[in-house]
C-alpha cells in the first residue's frame, strides 16, 4: 500500500469500502478469496480493494496486541509485527507519566503503537519517523482513538530535542533479511541511543536479549514480561532510573516488579541447596534481569545448581515471579529407566521442562512412546552437576 492509497482509505469512500471489506471478511469466515470477490464488486480498483482487505485482516490480527481498539486502527504488516503489545506499552507510558515530564517525543514512532499509549496516559506526545506512510498511519491512529498528539516526518538523529521533556526511542532491529543483532547496525545506531541515555532524560525500548554489559553506568535496565512471555528490555536514563536492574511481570491480575534491592544475595555467593519439597521456575524477565536469587530469598530457598535458573525450597509460596511446583518424586534420569517409570505410573500425556541439559523435549517425548490415561510434568535439569529428573505437580 502506498501513501496515496492509504490517504484514499481515510476518505468517505475509503471508509465505506473498509466497512464493506469488514462485512465480507466476516461473511467469508476469513477466507481472503471469497472476501476479495465481494469487495471487488464494490470497488473494482485492485489497489484500493486489496488495501481495504489487507487492513481488515491486519485489524483482526491486531486484536491480540491492541484489543478491540485494533478494529478502528490502521496498520502495515511490518508495523503490526513490530508494534508493542498494548499492556506493555501502557506500563511504560504509565511509568513515564509518573515522572511528570513536560512532553515526550517518540523517535521512530512507526504506526503509533507507543505514541497512542503515551497520549492515553495523559502525556503531551509527539512522534517522528522517516517513513511518510507510517507517519500518516500514526496520525490516523491517534485520530481513530480520539487521542491528542502530533506526528511528522523527520530524522530522529538530527531532530533538535531541547524542547522535549523526555526522548523515547525504539531503534529498528530488522532489515530485509530479518533480525539485526549487531547494535551498531540498528537504526538509529547504538551510539545514538547510548548518547541519549547518558545526556538527557530518555527511555529506550530494546530486545529482551540485551547484554548486561551494554547498559551504560547509571542507567536502569528493566525486563518486562507479559503473560509469561518476555517482551522487551527497557533502559531508563539516570534522570528516570530508580534501580539498576528490574524485572516487571504483567499478568491479568495486575503488575508486580522486582529489583536488586529485593535480592538478599545481590553481589554475594549464590545460595545452592538440595532438592526441597517445592520447585520454582522463575519468570523469563526475572532470569534476564539476573534476579533469580531474589526469588530464592523470597521463598526461603536456594538454587538447584549455581548456573541454572531453578529454585527449590521446603516452603510453598505463590509468587508472581515464578511458577510453583510440588516435587512428587525423583525419577530415573536415563531414558530407558525413565520410560519404564512413567509407563508404570500410567502416564500418557507428558509435559517436559528442562534447563541446563542437552534434551529436545519434543524428540524425547516421541522416543518415550508413552501410553496411558494419566498426565504428568517432568523437569529435567542438573543438581550438583548431575542430570536429574523430577516428577512435579503444578501448585
Amino acid at each position: 500500500m502506498d501513501l496515496e492509497t492509504f490517504r484514499w482509505l481515510l476518505t468517505h469512500d475509503g471508509r465505506t469500502l473498509l466497512d464493506v471489506a469488514s462485512r465480507a471478511y466476516a461473511d467469508a469466515d476469513g477466507d481472503p478469496v471469497r472476501a476479495a470477490a465481494a469487495v471487488r464488486r464494490t470497488e473494482p480498483d485492485p489497489e484500493r480493494s486489496a488495501a481495504a482487505l489487507t487492513q481488515v485482516g491486519l485489524r483482526v490480527r491486531g486484536v491480540a496486541k491492541f484489543g478491540e481498539d485494533a478494529l478502528r486502527m490502521f496498520f502495515t504488516p511490518d508495523g503490526l509485527e513490530q508494534a508493542t503489545r498494548r499492556s506493555v506499552a501502557d506500563h511504560r507510558a504509565a511509568r513515564l507519566a509518573a515522572a511528570r515530564p513536560s512532553s515526550v517525543v517518540d523517535l521512530g514512532c512507526g504506526i503509533g503503537g507507543d505514541l497512542t499509549a503515551l497520549a492515553r496516559a495523559g502525556l503531551v506526545a509527539a512522534g517522528v519517523d522517516l517513513d511518510p506512510l507510517r507517519v500518516a498511519i500514526a496520525e490516523a491512529n491517534l485520530a481513530a482513538l480520539g487521542l491528542e498528539g502530533a506526528v511528522t516526518v523527520a530524522d530522529a538523529t538530527t531532530l533538535p530535542l531541547g524542547g522535549f521533556g523526555v526522548a523515547a526511542v525504539d531503534p529498528a532491529r530488522r532489515d530485509g533479511r530479518g533480525r539485526v543483532f549487531d547494535a551498531d547496525a540498528w537504526v538509529p545506531s547504538w551510539d545514538f541511543v547510548a548518547g541519549l541515555l547518558t545526556s538527557r532524560p530518555a527511555v529506550a525500548k530494546l530486545a529482551p536479549g540485551l547484554p548486561h554489559d551494554l547498559v551504560p553506568d547509571g542507567v536502569e535496565a528493566e525486563w518486562v514480561s507479559d503473560r509469561g512471555e518476555v517482551k522487551e528490555a527497557v533502559l531508563w536514563s539516570p534522570h528516570l532510573a530508580v534501580s539498576r536492574r528490574r524485572a516487571t511481570v504483567l499478568r491479568a491480575e495486575g503488575l508486580a516488579t522486582l529489583t536488586e534491592e529485593d535480592d538478599p544475595h545481590d553481589g554475594a555467593e549464590r545460595p545452592v541447596r538440595g532438592i526441597g519439597r517445592y520447585l520454582y521456575e522463575p519468570d523469563g524477565a526475572v532470569i534476564r534481569a539476573g534476579l533469580v536469587t531474589a526469588v530464592a530469598g523470597a521463598v526461603e530457598g536456594g538454587l538447584l545448581d549455581e548456573h541454572i535458573a531453578y529454585v527449590t525450597s521446603d516452603a510453598g509460596f505463590r509468587t508472581p515471579f515464578a511458577a510453583t511446583y510440588e516435587v512428587v518424586e525423583e525419577l530415573p534420569y536415563r531414558e530407558k529407566a525413565l520410560r519404564a517409570a512413567l509407563r508404570e505410573r500410567g502416564v500418557g500425556r507428558l509435559t517436559i521442562k528442562k534447563r541446563g541439559v542437552d534434551v529436545v523435549p519434543e524428540q524425547l517425548r516421541k522416543r518415550l512412546a508413552l501410553r496411558g490415561d494419566a498426565e504428568a510434568t517432568v523437569v529435567l535439569t542438573r543438581v550438583a552437576g548431575e542430570g536429574t529428573a523430577l516428577l512435579v505437580r503444578p501448585v
